[in-house]
């Protein structure tokens, strides 16, 4: 039955081992480029905006499982360069799983052996995924497939003359449009909100003049009637007044 322990297994592995053994395995690029000369390396951890960048790293603001290698060009060129650079991967997680494992079997890491063997685990599924020859769900090659084609046709996968790795320049050019279109889109948005602010506002002042306007309609006809009823009140008592003396008059007559 899947319980609290096994919950507490599954965030683990999904937010600290398996970021960590995806980040080993683009390390395995930089690693390789590195000893190939490599040209504007970087490494960027995560996606979305940028929270800052050192040097080669390049940390993003939403992490999970998504760490990736770029670069511009390499000084050494050539058939072996090609396949040491995708190969680097497969060996960075092999030595550290290897490695691992070697230090487990012989007694080390007793308290947290659970979490290490989870690692190892991780660790080898990333190399099998990578060595074995195969094309991935986006329909491009593994690292495998592309070692294979090189060793058996002395050429690029599917005849390929650019590396499948991203050129570092072109990713930031390319972040660099995004973010622009992302802040013009902010202030599109920043502009229809304050437009519509202004609107409600013009609205609210429209709707208050209007209601000054009918309460001083309401108070010029309160005003009016009293008037009105003034008059009368004024002409009835002169009709009363009035009345006597046309009886006194008859009277005498």
């Amino acid at each position: 039955m899947f319980g609290l322990a096994d919950l507490i297994a599954l965030i683990i592995s999904a937010f600290i081992i398996l970021p960590v053994v995806v980040f080993l395995r683009e390390s395995g690029y930089l690693l390789m480029s590195l000893i190939l000369g490599v040209k504007n390396p970087r490494m960027t951890i995560g996606s979305g905006p940028r929270i800052f960048k050192i040097g080669m790293f390049d940390v993003r603001k939403y992490y999970h499982l998504y760490s990736w290698y770029s670069y511009d060009s390499l000084k050494r060129e050539g058939k072996f360069a090609y396949i040491a650079l995708y190969a680097g991967p497969i060996l960075v997680n092999v030595i550290v799983a290897v490695s691992l494992n070697a230090m487990i079997a012989n007694g080390l890491f007793e308290e947290q052996a659970t979490f290490w063997n989870r690692f190892v685990f991780y660790a080898f599924y990333y190399v099998l995924f990578d060595a074995v020859p195969m094309k991935t769900a986006n329909g491009m090659p593994n690292n495998g497939l592309i070692i294979y084609e090189m060793l058996r046709y002395g050429k690029r996968t599917d005849y390929n003359d650019e590396p499948f790795l991203p050129s570092t320049s072109e990713v930031e050019e390319q972040y660099k449009e995004d973010s622009e279109k992302i802040e013009e889109v902010k202030e599109h948005l920043k502009d229809q909100v304050e437009e519509e602010q202004e609107n409600s506002n013009i609205t609210k002042s429209k709707e208050k003049e209007m209601k000054q306007e009918i309460e001083e309609d309401k108070q010029e006809d309160k005003e009016a009637l009293k008037k009105v009823k003034k008059q009368k009140k004024e002409q009835i008592k002169e009709f009363k007044d009035n009345m006597p003396e046309q009886d006194t008059e008859k009277e005498t007559e």
